[in-house]
């Protein structure tokens, strides 16, 4: 089995991955939304457009 981050072959200690390093990448991409399971339950979608239109219409952050 290969590692899903860089392809090398995996460590028994951080199966899936290779590495530490590779199950930080892949958890980090969970949290920061570059993965993401879709969902086809309305509710869900009605969720997701009404959290999109508030982060749309609320006002910008100061630096």
């Amino acid at each position: 089995m290969s590692c899903p981050i860089c392809s090398n072959d995996t460590s028994p200690a951080y199966r899936p991955f290779c590495s530490r390093r590779c199950a930080d990448i892949d958890l980090a991409k969970w949290m920061n939304g570059s993965y993401a399971v879709p969902s086809r339950d309305p509710e869900d979608i009605e969720a997701a457009i009404d959290a999109t239109e508030a982060a749309l219409n609320a006002p910008a952050k100061p630096h």
